[in-house]
């Protein structure tokens, strides 16, 4: 009979304590956020998505080389000697045509390793977490603003002055292998002929 009443005094005195923990909660100050109406602030250096400023990127390819899941993928093309890109916001030259710059978030790990080595500070994360998607493929997002159009006259252009960079190395190239060869044959002249002096002075 003792140990009932004992175990029923337990019994209660658990349920009055969980209650009272919640009676102070259903009284206090509320701490619950009703999302989406209510949203919290993120603190400052959160990790979230990344982001690229086009405009100051010089193509180094150093965030994609820094990136462990390699969920970074650049394509750059260098610009033709009639092209002046400019410069960036910070004041590096730009040799590079952008022709792809593609961050596949589906397998960013928010590591944020890439962000640090870029010379031009062009890629941060932003403070944006909302992108669920339905489909994968739209978790990639693609930052380079040259149309379809533009990318393949520029590859063109490209593809022209580096053939004709070739032609004109190849021909001095040869030039310098025929005045070496020419080099060589006066120098065997000279020998032979001085061979043949001594050879009439020893007479």
């Amino acid at each position: 009979m003792l140990n009932a009443v004992k175990q029923s005094w337990l019994t209660f005195r658990s349920i009055f304590t969980g209650m009272g923990v919640t009676i102070r909660h259903f009284f206090g100050p509320t701490v619950t956020l009703q999302y989406p109406d209510e949203k919290m602030e993120l603190p400052k250096g959160a990790r979230a998505r990344l982001y690229v400023n086009i405009d100051d990127c010089i193509g180094c390819n150093l965030c994609a080389r820094a990136c462990p899941v390699n969920c970074i993928d650049i394509e750059t093309v260098a610009s033709t000697q009639d092209v002046d890109l400019g410069k960036t916001s910070t004041g590096n030259p730009k040799r590079f045509w952008l022709t792809r710059f593609d961050i596949d978030m589906a397998k960013c790990m928010y590591c944020d390793l890439c962000v640090h080595p870029c010379p031009t500070n062009c890629i941060y994360m932003v403070s944006e977490y909302e992108y669920s998607e339905y489909d994968r493929s739209n978790l990639v997002y693609h930052f380079s603003n040259l149309e379809p159009e533009m990318v393949a006259e520029v590859k063109d252009k490209a593809e022209k002055e580096a053939e004709q960079k070739k032609r004109e190395r190849e021909e001095m190239m040869r030039k310098k292998a025929e005045e070496k060869a020419q080099k060589e044959l006066e120098a065997k002249k000279k020998a032979e002929e001085e061979s043949n002096d001594k050879e009439k002075g020893e007479e």
